[in-house]
């Protein structure tokens, strides 16, 4: 496997783990699902958000790798029938879901060859994007609500 993948594949395994293990050490329950804005989700929800696109994700790359160049919607949790009960889920329980199916993530990623990073899918926004790329997508989305959890989960 290329570096790049292998990269890839390391940032993937260790990113979520290592950064919850520190941003919500301390925090209590109360500050995971405050909303700092009744219109913008709590920290618990951007959890579970993270969760609910886990699932999302490898049935993603399924398509991917089981259809030429298969069309994929942006995803969009409040138009999503599964996101109340995520968005509902007990901190620990969401926590616990959400590392089994990081788990369960990287079990599929290393099973993958280098042509199945390869192989395309167009995303509704920003086109045709190579596994590669849509693995690189999900890291810096990740990122993103990471941030948000770290931002709301420690504010003063």
């Amino acid at each position: 496997m290329p570096n790049s993948h292998a990269s890839r594949l390391q940032r993937c395994e260790t990113q979520l783990h290592d950064f919850l293990a520190e941003a919500l050490r301390g925090v209590s329950p109360d500050a995971l699902t405050r909303r700092a804005n009744p219109d913008k989700w709590s920290a618990l929800e951007n959890l579970a958000h993270l969760a609910r696109y886990h699932q999302v994700f490898l049935d993603r790359i399924e398509k991917i790798l089981s259809e030429p160049t298969p069309s994929l919607e942006r995803y969009r949790a409040e138009d999503d029938p599964e996101w109340p009960r995520w968005a509902s889920m007990p901190p620990q329980q969401l926590l616990t879901n959400l590392s089994g199916l990081r788990t369960k993530l990287m079990a599929r990623l290393k099973s993958l060859s280098e042509e199945d990073f390869c192989r395309t899918g167009i995303h509704s926004k920003f086109g045709e994007m190579r596994l590669a790329l849509w693995l690189e997508f999900f890291l810096v989305h990740e990122g993103h609500h990471l941030n948000v959890v770290l931002g709301l989960a420690r504010r003063k």
